[in-house]
């Protein structure tokens, strides 16, 4: 399944990782693991922020998307299934069916 995740940083945690190296690392072992279709990054609520698209194969791999950013930047993190236009065609194509 498409998933929209947003990973907002602490600021004084990414800053330790950032000058240490480690959210360098960090991003190399989440890109090579989930393969996303699309990463952005831009400061939302004075904070850096990250917007990963990436196909969730099973919700039992939440934890391992998650806990590198939780672990590695102090993150919070919100996931939400995310739908391309032709998504939405077919699903509003089952809903008009389904009435």
């Amino acid at each position: 399944m498409r998933m929209l995740m947003r990973v907002q940083m602490e600021v004084e945690s990414a800053n330790r990782a950032i000058k240490d190296g480690s959210f360098a690392h960090l991003m190399e072992g989440v890109m090579r693991d989930l393969q996303p279709e699309a990463v952005y990054f831009t400061a939302q609520d004075g904070k850096r922020t990250g917007f990963i698209v990436f196909d969730l194969e099973d919700v039992s791999d939440i934890p391992a998307v998650a806990e590198p950013f939780f672990m590695g930047v102090n993150a919070s993190i919100e996931m939400a299934p995310a739908m391309t236009p032709a998504d939405v065609q077919a699903g509003l194509e089952k809903a008009a069916n389904a009435a």
